[in-house]
């Protein structure tokens, strides 16, 4: 017999209200019942069961949305509105969204949101390998041996960084790109090296350029774009 059945996390992400990571927590939490009944990790949606989350029903999947935002330096990448410098209220986007990932407060650039909860994770997942573009600007002249150490691997956070694509710009200034996303990365592989970040803008995730898009400004992804994301996100499954 056919099982037409979706995961419970999968399902409520789908809805386009969280992620499955915190459709989890929302689980755990004893938010979320199926059919009146209390729910744990792990459970499954069947055709015809009813799902609520503090005793009200989901609502149907809106149309997926998906931004591409040249974050400001001092926005916080949070959905938490406690943070008065937060993503969602500097963008006063008239749907739910959230950022897929994070881009610390002291810097700027490219990052995506949506509300398509069942790619975040797909993107984020650190064995897909996708690229993330920065340029780098520091308060020393960069030396030969700063780029050979950079994009060999630098000891951080208890583990060394994956080898990388580092090149020098400017005197400077340094292009490098990198397939992780550890906190605060590349400030810290440059602090180990006493180097000091002075400015440091993301450029380019996976194949989606910042191009020409204006500090504080935003766009939709093409139709383009977005079928490419979900071919490079699709593409490890077929390998493993």
């Amino acid at each position: 017999m056919e099982d037409n059945s979706i995961s419970l996390n999968k399902f409520i992400s789908q809805t386009g209200i969280c992620s499955r990571r915190e459709a989890d927590q929302w689980i755990l939490a004893g938010r979320v019942e199926i059919n009146g009944q209390p729910t744990q990790k792990g459970n499954r949606v069947f055709p015809g069961d009813k799902v609520t989350i503090d005793g009200k029903p989901l609502k149907n999947k809106p149309k997926a949305i998906y931004l591409a935002f040249h974050k400001p330096v001092g926005v916080t990448c949070t959905t938490d509105r406690r943070d008065k410098d937060n993503i969602i209220d500097f963008l006063k986007y008239p749907s739910r969204i959230f950022p897929i990932g994070r881009l610390d407060k002291a810097s700027s650039g490219l990052i995506f949101l949506t509300n398509d909860g069942d790619i975040v994770n797909e993107i984020l997942r650190e064995e897909n390998q996708h690229e993330k573009e920065y340029i780098v600007k520091v308060n020393r002249p960069i030396s030969p041996r700063f780029v050979e150490r950079m994009s060999q691997g630098i000891p951080i956070l208890g583990t060394k960084t994956k080898r990388c694509i580092v090149e020098k710009q400017s005197k400077f200034i340094f292009r490098i790109i990198l397939t992780q996303g550890l906190n605060r990365q590349i400030r810290r592989m440059c602090e180990f090296l006493n180097y000091r970040v002075v400015s440091l803008k993301r450029i380019r995730i996976m194949q989606v350029q910042l191009g020409k898009l204006e500090v504080g400004h935003w766009r939709h992804l093409t139709q383009q774009e977005i079928s490419q994301i979900k071919r490079q996100i699709q593409a490890p499954r077929k390998r493993n």
